[in-house]
């Protein structure tokens, strides 16, 4: 546990960015997911689905959870997931 009061506080604040970051990456694959298991099964709207999954990517690597590269890479795929 840190004793200076600086290190108190950037460990409180790390503590609560931490979750923070753990919840919208967490609703970034649940999107991703859902797409996924749609176009899988063929079922459902997966033009909204394909939307709402490529906003998640977008967000995702606005606020630094993942690399612009591997957002890229993400809705690539998806993408090509939606036109087969």
């Amino acid at each position: 546990m840190p004793i200076i009061e600086s290190s108190i506080q950037r460990a409180r604040l790390n503590k609560v960015q931490r979750e923070r970051n753990i919840s919208q990456l967490s609703a970034y694959r649940t999107e991703v997911k859902k797409f996924r298991v749609a176009a899988e099964s063929g079922e459902g709207n997966l033009q909204e689905l394909f939307a709402a999954a490529s906003s998640a990517i977008d967000r995702a690597a606005s606020k630094g959870l993942i690399a612009k590269n591997k957002a890229s890479r993400d809705k690539s795929r998806l993408a090509s997931l939606l036109n087969k």
